[in-house]
This record gives structure tokens, C-alpha cells and sequence, in this order.
């Protein structure tokens, strides 16, 4: 990390992954501690990908970068708090594009929703308590682009019996929890299980998992945490097919990218009292777990971008097939398409319904922020499902990159292995394995597991919903148009309507 006594701001790619040598992290790996996490080729496609955040502020910086009101510099739009409707319809088109040039997580919109969830409920807590949280959030903020660093988020506790709350566990550190409080700061301990780019980031930013009661005191902190610091142990995650970026291009499937999930241990953590920015409010643990989810879930148009990939090898493995004609085959690429432009148009709507917060800044529609995650636990699945059908059995059996090298056996293999005439049998292995890897393989667990799991399982969706669908106003609404209500003012309907219809129609 560079010397913050001496800042020098990251710019570039290759800006960012010279700021991540020299840290001394203890990450553990297949059971080894990794020297350099930058130079393994198992963990260096996911700092590739977070790489291109920063190429893409470079290349395109109104869709990739703002300009920072603390600084009055360019900075990553995944360190901008949105003051608008209209920035967080820019954080979805950029998050898109990244999906749609990497073909897998670039790691950065945990953080990214995480402080602008912060930002507001800070705000209200000094507003309410007399804390000064908030200050402490801009000038943290501040900091970040003074760097123009990765701020990670770390929300998700191993959580122990699921039936017990977080003081009721045998083992407290089931969750996070503070251990101890002095004049300088507070010390944490507990784990946060799959936590995306963690290793990647300058800082995480440690919040806490669900709603909390009073004896859960001490499980309400909220904190930035440097990535290196003393007392963090980082157990990288086990993914299909991970060991094969370490020999060759074609097997991975994705030649440059990759994702990176990875369990956190924090023993005795040191948080420092300027970035702390919650400390016992148990009582506001469940707003900000609300508003984060709110942030995250629309964030996940993403996979709409890495869809675009996914349906691009399904349609070019049908051409190299000699299927490009074929009514079945266009009907398959037409239901993809469809179906990745509904997770894409809900996200996005959500960020055009935005609204804003007593602190100034803009939070997505609840509602349609919610339906676009719980799109994403489904539709991807089936996305996956017709480029497998549109590959082929050779989509999980082709034979292996050093067979196709093999001095004897290659030849017979680009032999056998050939499509149409004019289509080249390497390129039809690599796409093969492009969905393979997409699918069932590395960046599967991008693709499919954390559409599932990620930013709240199906259920938390569903019950989210449940609580902004309003039926009795809809039914006020059936009985007027029936005429089962034959009221003589008609215009009381506008007097019973619930505050999420008020807000979005302006009724």
C-alpha cells in the first residue's frame, strides 16, 4: 500500500497492482501461506479484474470515474456516494460494462454500496444520538480519494445455530463482535465467510450482519479496516476448476479474469476511534443492513454484463457448430437475451426510481431493487442452462490443453475437434471452455452461487417484497373499479395509499 504520509494516488491497472506488493498479508492457500498474493496465478485473474476498474476510468471517465467534491480531482465511481438519481443509474451502466469485459466479479460494489448506505444512516444516527459518525465518514472518505483505493465491505458472519441470536451462541465469535473498548479505539474478533476481493482492497469496511437486540451491544460495530492489519488471517476460497490458471490459457476458460471469494479471520482487530462509525447503536444495525441491501441488490445488473459474455460464446459455439440458421437454436439465444435484459431493466429501474435520504444522497427504489435480486437467484441458472444445451456434451468433456499440445495426439484431436470448415478447432475449444468455466467452472461461482447467496439469499427477497407489496391498498383499488366500494369521494383512496406507492407515483 502506498505511503500515506506521502500520497501518490492510483491512476491506472497497473497503478493498483503495484499498490498491493510488499503487504505482508497472511493468506493461507491450499493450506500454504502465499508469499506475494500479486505473483500466484491462482489469485491474480481476480487482480486483473479489479484492475480494469481502474483501466475503464482511464479509457471512458464519464462512465467510470467522477469528479471527487472532496479532492475536485477524478476518482473511481466505486468511491462516489450518489447525490442523484442519475449516479446511480451511471453505477449500473458502468457495472455492466465491467461484467461485460471481464466476464466475472471485479470486486468493488460491496464496498461501494456499503458506504453509501453508511452515509445516510450516519447522518440520521448523529442526527438522533448527538454521535459525529458522519463527519467521521467524509473525512474517511475524504481519504479514499485523496488514494483513489478499493474499499471492500465485509458483512456476512458465520453465523453459528441460525436459531440463536448473535449473544445466544455458545461461541461468540460466531459474529463479529467487540472484545474489547479504550481510549483509542476497539478491538474486534470473529470471521466474515465468502467475502469478495477482500484480499484486493485497501480497506473493508466491517458491518454487521442482520438486525440486532439490545444484549447484541457489542455486535453493532461498523468499521474500516486496512487490509494488512495485525491480527487478520485470510483463508482463500476453494473454487472448481481454480488450479488450472496455473498451466496454460485454454483449460481456465477465462484467460485474464477471475473472481475471489475468501473467509476472514479477525483476532483482536485494532479499529482506531476515527474509523469507527458505529459502536453499540444496536438499535440501528437493521436500517443499515436494509439500505445496504437495497445498494447491493440492484447492483447485481452486473450479471447482465457477464450474461452478455455467456450468450456471446453460446451464439459463436452455434456458428462454429454450423447451427446458425436453425429456428431452435435462435430461439434459445432469443430467451437468453431476454431473460439477462430483465435483470439488467430492474436494476436499472430501481436506480431511476432512486430517491433521496435526509443526508442528501440517493438510495434505489426498495421494491424493484428487490425484484431485480431475486431475478438474479433465477434467471442466470437458466441463462446457463441453454448455453450448456447450445455447447454440447464437449462443454464438461473435452480433453485436456496438453492433449491438444501433445506432439502425437494433438493433431488427431484438432482433427476430430472441428466444427465447420472455416472455423478453427482452437477457437471452438476455447469458447467450449469460456462456458464451461462460466457455468459449472471458476467464474461459475460468480455467476450462479453469489446470484444466489449473495447480497441475501432467495428468502430475504421474497420477504422484503412481502413487506412493500401493499395488498390493502391494491385492494381498495379492486373494490372502487368493481364497484364493490361505491364511495361518493373517490379521491379517499389517495388518503389510504401506503408510503412506497406515495413516494414513487407522487400520489
Amino acid at each position: 500500500m502506498p505511503d500515506e504520509n506521502n500520497p501518490k494516488k492510483i491512476t491506472s491497472g497497473e497503478d493498483y497492482i503495484n499498490s498491493l506488493r510488499n503487504r505482508n498479508l497472511k493468506v493461507y492457500l491450499f493450506g500454504e501461506i502465499v508469499e506475494e498474493p500479486v505473483d500466484n496465478k491462482i489469485i491474480r485473474p481476480s487482480i486483473n479484474a479489479l484492475a480494469k476498474t481502474y483501466d475503464l476510468a482511464v479509457s471512458n471517465p464519464e462512465l467510470a470515474s467522477v469528479i471527487s467534491p472532496f479532492t475536485g480531482e477524478r476518482v473511481s465511481r466505486f468511491l462516489h456516494v450518489c447525490l442523484s438519481a442519475e449516479d446511480l443509474v451511471k453505477q449500473n451502466k458502468m457495472q455492466r460494462k465491467l461484467g461485460q469485459l471481464t466476464g466475472t466479479c471485479f470486486q468493488r460494489c460491496v464496498g461501494m454500496d456499503a458506504f453509501n448506505a453508511l452515509y445516510s444512516v450516519t447522518f440520521e444516527m448523529d442526527e438522533e444520538l448527538g454521535t459525529t459518525y458522519h463527519s467521521k465518514m467524509k473525512d474517511f472518505l475524504k481519504k479514499m480519494h485523496t488514494y483513489n483505493y478499493v474499499v471492500g465491505g465485509a458483512m456476512t458472519d458465520v453465523k453459528g445455530d441460525r436459531s440463536l441470536a448473535p449473544h445466544q451462541q455458545e461461541d461468540k465469535d460466531m459474529f463479529v463482535h467487540i472484545t474489547k473498548r479504550t481510549e483509542e479505539g476497539v478491538y474486534i474478533t470473529g470471521a466474515k465467510a465468502h467475502q469478495t476481493g477482500c484480499i484486493n482492497s485497501h480497506y473493508m469496511m466491517v458491518m454487521p450482519t442482520m438486525r440486532l437486540g439490545e444484549n447484541d451491544s457489542d455486535y453493532a460495530v461498523v468499521g474500516a479496516v486496512r487490509v494488512e492489519a495485525e491480527g487478520i488471517t485470510y483463508i482463500y476460497g476453494r473454487q472448481s476448476c481454480d488450479t488450472r490458471s496455473e498451466d496454460g490459457t485454454i483449460d481456465v476458460g477465462n484467460a485474464q479474469y477471475g473472481g475471489q471469494e475468501a473467509m476472514v479471520i479477525f483476532e483482536d482487530v485494532f479499529i482506531p476511534n476515527n474509523l469507527i462509525f458505529m459502536d453499540g447503536e444496536y438499535q440501528y444495525a437493521a436500517m443499515l443492513v436494509e439500505r445496504f441491501t437495497n445498494y447491493h441488490r440492484r447492483s447485481y445488473v452486473c450479471k447482465s454484463g457477464v450474461g452478455d459474455v455467456l450468450i456471446g460464446a453460446a451464439a459463436a459455439i452455434a456458428e462454429m457448430n454450423g447451427l446458425t440458421n436453425a429456428s431452435h437454436i435462435k430461439d434459445k439465444l432469443v430467451e437468453m437475451t431476454h431473460l439477462n435484459e430483465t435483470v439488467y431493466g430492474t436494476g436499472i429501474a430501481a436506480s431511476y426510481q432512486g430517491y433521496q435520504t435526509k443526508s442528501g444522497n440517493y438510495m434505489p427504489d426498495d421494491m424493484l431493487a428487490n425484484v431485480c435480486k431475486h431475478h438474479v437467484t433465477k434467471l442466470p441458472f437458466e441463462i446457463s442452462r441453454l448455453a450448456q444445451d447450445l455447447g454440447g456434451g464437449l462443454v464438461s468433456t473435452l480433453p485436456s490443453e496438453k492433449d491438444l499440445n501433445h506432439p502425437e495426439i494433438g493433431k488427431l484431436l484438432k482433427k476430430y475437434l472441428r466444427g465447420k470448415a472455416d472455423a478453427n478447432t482452437e477457437d471452438r475449444i476455447r469458447t467450449l471452455r469460456l462456458i464451461e468455466n462460466m457455468t459449472m467452472g471458476r467464474n461459475a461461482v460468480g455467476y450462479l452461487t453469489e446470484s444466489m447467496h449473495g447480497a441475501g439469499s432467495p428468502q430475504a427477497q421474497r420477504i422484503q417484497i412481502s413487506r412493500m407489496m401493499q395488498l390493502e391498498y391494491k385492494k381498495r383499488l379492486a373494490s372502487i373499479i368493481s364497484g364493490i366500494d361505491i364511495a361518493e369521494n373517490k379521491d379517499e383512496i389517495v388518503e389510504e395509499v401506503g408510503s412506497y406507492f406515495e413516494r414513487v407515483f407522487q400520489i
